[in-house]
């Protein structure tokens, strides 16, 4: 039996970048073998185990073969005398084709060295073009490593054309696409992964409202909203409310299965900029409805997000963004408790606090 840290550990390393997951191939090894090692088996359509004391996957080394259309059609073949080589020469990148052994000893069958120094991002083998979901992951990988000059290779981009002109890409599960989406989103370049998927023609298999981004937006203005490393995957999403109308939103967030977090906040945007965007402007009635129609007495959290968004947004300036929080923290004084007091009861007191609120707001706006 013999292990090797495997994939994004060992490229991340050679690339001076944080390690943040390790992943092991086993070779050598049964799945009897491992158990009896105190590794506990999580994986269903092959076997991956858990380490018992670090939690880090190991994989007994295997190799694929294609059965059926989609990402989910392999026959796995996982018996001990599959080797390292055979293992490494089904993954997607050459970059990601790299071992290292106990020793720290460098095993590059596929010259995945070669070209991080260079900066391509190179398929292994044809059976590349077996999986449609490489086809969203060297997209991911392209936009996550722009900064350090990485270029897909043309050869991969051609296996890449070829997979969407003949209808791969169309097996993948609106969920799996996500979770794709959701990756690119957390590296903060979601500007060039959309890029890539568009170049090919992809996105208008997966996304066919997000094409709209690139006939009537300017790169420049994309890439300034898209690429935010520092601010959180939903508000990152949410900046293309900039840009596409409330159809076209709504026809994304179905096509792509778009968790609730993110959906709220990109409705709640496209449906409030405007208002937003007038804030030092509006009058205490304007100033009131927009609280209500944001719900932000209940849900001021949400409220919070939704200014985080939009200052990605220079139009929205501090002054704007000033006069929405002191308003509300004007208004957020008036209490069911003090209108209660006054012997108000029932549907009434809800309308008592409106008014109350919308005097004190007058007092600050309009005075």
């Amino acid at each position: 039996m013999k292990i090797y840290l495997v994939g994004g550990a060992v490229r991340d390393a050679l690339l001076n970048r944080t390690v943040k997951e390790r992943d092991y191939v086993v070779v050598g090894a049964t799945i009897t073998q491992m158990q009896q090692q105190g590794f506990t088996q999580v994986g269903k359509d092959f076997p991956v185990f858990l380490h018992p004391k670090t939690k880090d996957e190991y994989a007994l080394a295997r190799t694929e073969k294609k059965q059926g259309t989609g990402y989910t059609g392999f026959i796995c073949d996982f018996n001990p005398h599959i080797t390292l080589e055979e293992d490494l020469i089904r993954r997607d990148l050459t970059v990601n084709a790299i071992a290292q052994d106990d020793d720290g000893k460098i095993i590059d069958p596929y010259n995945g060295i070669e070209d991080l120094n260079i900066k391509i991002l190179r398929h292994v083998s044809s059976a590349f073009s077996e999986d449609p979901l490489r086809v969203l992951r060297v997209a991911r990988f392209a936009a996550r490593y722009q900064y350090l000059g990485f270029t897909i290779a043309d050869e991969t981009m051609t296996l890449m054309v070829n997979m969407v002109k003949n209808g791969e890409i169309n097996t993948l599960t609106p969920e799996r696409v996500w979770m794709e989406f959701q990756k690119s989103l957390s590296d903060g370049n979601f500007f060039t992964f959309l890029k890539v998927l568009n170049s090919i023609n992809a996105l208008a298999c997966i996304a066919p409202s997000l094409c709209k981004l690139f006939s009537n937006t300017s790169s420049e203005l994309l890439s300034q909203r898209l690429i935010n490393t520092q601010t959180e995957n939903d508000i990152l999403f949410s900046q293309l409310a900039d840009f596409l109308s409330a159809d076209q939103i709504a026809k994304l967030v179905v096509d792509l299965k778009v968790p609730n977090q993110f959906k709220e906040l990109l409705f709640l945007k496209n449906n409030n900029q405007a208002d937003l965007l007038k804030a030092d402007s509006l009058n205490a009635s304007e100033m009131l409805e927009l609280f209500n129609k944001i719900d932000i007495w209940r849900r001021f959290e949400r409220f919070e997000r939704l200014i985080q968004s939009m200052q990605s947004n220079n139009a929205f300036t501090v002054k704007k963004r000033e006069y929405l929080e002191t308003s509300y923290k004007i208004a957020a004084n008036v209490t069911a408790k003090q209108i209660v007091v006054q012997g108000i009861k029932g549907p009434e007191i809800g309308k008592a606090i409106m008014a109350e609120r919308l005097l004190l707001l007058k007092n600050f706006l309009e005075n």
